[in-house]
């Protein structure tokens, strides 16, 4: 069941769902979402030519990406073809009754920005900010403002809550996390990893 604006509203006023900060909730709660704004830390992959980046080789990633940290009033510019990660101004506590999808708004949409990559899902138990994984499938650059909403969390309320919810009893690699954050992939089993 998919929660709509009374059921967050309940839910954020129970304390058990949390997006903090929820500076003007008339305007961020949407009938079924909330709209959640787009921070100010940005994580840029800088153009190279090495032949390919390796999922295994986690500090090869962190050698080609540079932190922008855009000043109060002004723009990020997302130029075509670019892909950059950004972060949510809010902080989210999912209960572990729920899950969230992050989506993009429409009126992004139709200048050809997309807020995520593959990343749409945020696991019952996870607390933290939510990295964006910001494209521009248009022709003309699109300038984006920190503090404007960028996306929508839509919770789903699942049959039963999660025996083991995201979180650090499990190794979760993003768990509170601040600010957007590279791939930890290399950390993932399949690459010699714990998870």
């Amino acid at each position: 069941m998919i929660l709509s604006d009374a059921d967050i509203l309940r839910r954020l006023e129970e304390g058990d769902l949390v997006v903090a900060p929820l500076d003007d909730p008339d305007l961020q709660i949407q009938p079924a979402s909330v709209d959640l704004r787009l921070g100010r830390e940005f994580l840029e992959f800088q153009r190279t030519n090495i032949p390919c980046i390796h999922p295994d080789a986690e500090a090869e990633v962190d050698e080609y990406v540079d932190e922008t940290v855009v000043d109060e009033g002004d723009e990020f510019v997302l130029h075509p073809g670019d892909f950059v990660l950004g972060t949510t101004k809010e902080r989210v506590e999912i209960p572990p009754d729920l899950l969230a999808h992050v989506q993009g708004r429409s009126s992004l949409g139709r200048l050809a920005v997309v807020v995520h990559a593959t990343a749409g899902v945020v696991d019952p138990g996870y607390r933290g900010q939510i990295t964006l994984e910001l494209s521009n499938l248009g022709t003309a650059p699109v300038a984006l403002t920190p503090g404007m909403r960028i996306s929508q969390l839509i919770f789903t309320e699942m049959k039963s809550p999660a025996e083991r919810p995201y979180g650090s009893d499990r190794g979760s690699k993003y768990q509170d996390q601040d600010g957007p954050q590279a791939s930890r992939i290399g950390g993932d089993s399949e690459f010699g990893g714990d998870q």
